[in-house]
């Protein structure tokens, strides 16, 4: 696939296309790819670099974060009240954080479609509204199950003690891979090439129909006049460090922003935009995630099967839904507790640890602002039932590990060393303060949110902006609540039927 490098771009550019796509992750990749295909001239703007998959697929962890990773993962909601930090990863590279997820494939849950269907009044949000959309997405990225065989023991220990604890056996999950070997790393680029990430389908068709991709391009407005879209204004990053110099101009007829929940509703508020409603920025929810650990006596060698493999859904009406999961070795070492001596003592356990986690289908507690820099100002206040939900789901999971036969119980509270079982089942989760939990999001999700009417909303149930015509959002940040899954498939579908109404609506003139 041949991408573009804005980095090695000298001065001023004036670009024309017929549709600007601004991020080139799981939607934008999917519009472009549709309008391509469809004869459109599609310009993809992206602000991070291009690095191709046998590249980061071969790199260590540390090396893929830093090379992928906005802000090498160190990227954090500021918590308001008793809430935990939030880490939340997200993707800056051509293809976007599709690079750097587990690869886990749900569709949205129709209890959520009926919730925007009848409480938000989005009436074309049905399952058999959307099974067309679902189904070229899942054909497109080769969705399909995970086998039992490639769980691995850890998945295969908690689910053995769920059953014996609730009677409830472990679902297999789905993901976007072909020839899966069980390296245990899709988050950190997949050395067997098996996670079918957008940067090998979507992209490479939409390039393969004429579709130019730039890296390295930083959108930093939206061009108005009147009350229509018609372009985007941004810089190369090719100074020192990445530093902005020479500036683009691209003029468009259409302009699409699929920038991802966090960087989408940035880029309309420099741009001027949705100031009327105060919705933008507004809305954010996370799926707070969290890992429960424990130790067993023999060895588990839990890093050996597929990273994600089974999940639970028997909880979801508690407001958590559980998912298995083993991120490298080294990755999961570094979370243990103590320091010094103590620490290499515990990461020596690692052979005997089995992990398994949870994620919370928060009530949108976010809201993103512009900051002083380049990125947004985010802080996020979780809500009360969400507080009881993570303390539930942490004493499901260490029960079930009990009943499996763990002898310690490590628990995402920061300060908290192993617990023998006496001491977890002495401990009351609820008091515990919520702002102590470690806490990772890779789902940004809602602060553009779509709906009826623009008091309420952001774009309009076509996804097309109330205030600026021709300008649409097409990522996560549409989505008007949380979805209490992975919401990759989800991002993509919606994005699917965004790029089939755009490729048969007649572009403006001019």
């Amino acid at each position: 696939m041949r991408v573009l490098d804005g980095a090695t771009q000298e001065r001023h550019a004036r670009l024309d296309a017929d549709v600007v796509v601004v991020g080139s992750g799981a939607s934008g990749a999917v519009v472009a790819s549709i309008l391509a295909e469809a004869g459109q001239d599609v310009l993809v703007l992206e602000e991070g670099s291009h690095v191709a998959p046998e590249a980061y697929g071969a790199m260590r962890p540390s090396t893929q974060m830093r090379a992928l990773w906005r802000d090498a993962g160190l990227t954090f909601a500021v918590p308001l009240g008793d809430t935990p930090v939030i880490n939340v990863m997200m993707g800056k590279a051509v293809g976007g954080s599709s690079l750097l997820t587990g690869g886990v494939c749900f569709r949205i849950p129709d209890k959520v479609l009926r919730t925007w269907h009848d409480e938000h009044g989005l009436e074309e949000m049905t399952p058999a509204a959307l099974e067309a959309a679902f189904e070229s997405v899942e054909r497109t990225v080769r969705v399909q199950e995970v086998p039992a065989w490639m769980r691995s023991p850890s998945t295969r220990i908690f689910g053995e003690g769920l059953q014996k604890l609730t009677g409830h056996a472990l679902k297999p999950l789905k993901r976007n891979m072909e020839g899966c070997q069980g390296h245990s790393r899709c988050n950190f680029g997949c050395p067997a090439g098996a996670k079918l990430s957008v940067d090998r389908n979507y992209l490479p068709h939409a390039v393969a129909h004429g579709a130019r991709v730039y890296s390295h391009a930083l959108v930093e407005k939206v061009l108005v006049e009147g009350d229509r879209a018609v372009g985007v204004r941004g810089r190369w990053l090719n100074g020192r460090d990445g530093g902005r110099t020479g500036a683009f101009t691209v003029r468009a007829r259409r302009v699409v922003v699929a920038a991802g929940g966090y960087h989408s509703p940035l880029l309309l508020l420099r741009s001027g935009i949705g100031r009327s409603s105060d919705m933008v920025g507004r809305n954010l929810t996370l799926h707070p995630s969290f890992r429960v650990m424990a130790r067993f006596s023999e060895p588990v060698h839990g890093w050996r099967g597929a990273l994600q493999s089974a999940y639970s859904d028997e909880f979801n009406d508690q407001g958590f839904q559980l998912t298995g999961m083993f991120t490298p070795a080294g990755v999961l070492a570094a979370t243990m507790p103590g320091v010094g001596p103590r620490h290499v003592a515990r990461a020596h356990d690692m052979a005997h640890l089995a992990v398994f986690g949870g994620l919370i289908h928060d009530e949108g507690g976010g809201r993103v602002r512009r900051g002083l820099g380049r990125e947004p100002f985010v802080t996020y206040r979780l809500a009360d039932p969400d507080r009881h939900a993570m303390a539930r789901g942490m004493r499901l999971m260490g029960e079930a590990f009990l009943a499996a036969g763990a002898e310690e119980i490590f628990l995402p509270i920061l300060g908290m060393d192993g617990l023998s079982p006496d001491q977890f089942r002495a401990l009351d989760l609820e008091r515990v303060p919520k702002s102590n939990v470690e806490c990772a999001s890779q789902h940004p999700l809602g602060t553009c949110r779509m709906g009826r009417a623009p008091g309420t909303s952001v774009v309009n149930p076509d996804g097309e902006c109330w205030e600026v015509k021709e300008l649409f959002l097409a990522d996560g940040s549409v989505l008007p609540t949380s979805l209490g899954v992975n919401p990759q498939v989800s991002i993509m579908t919606l994005a699917t039927r965004l790029g089939w109404k755009l490729r048969e609506r007649k572009l403006p003139v001019g």
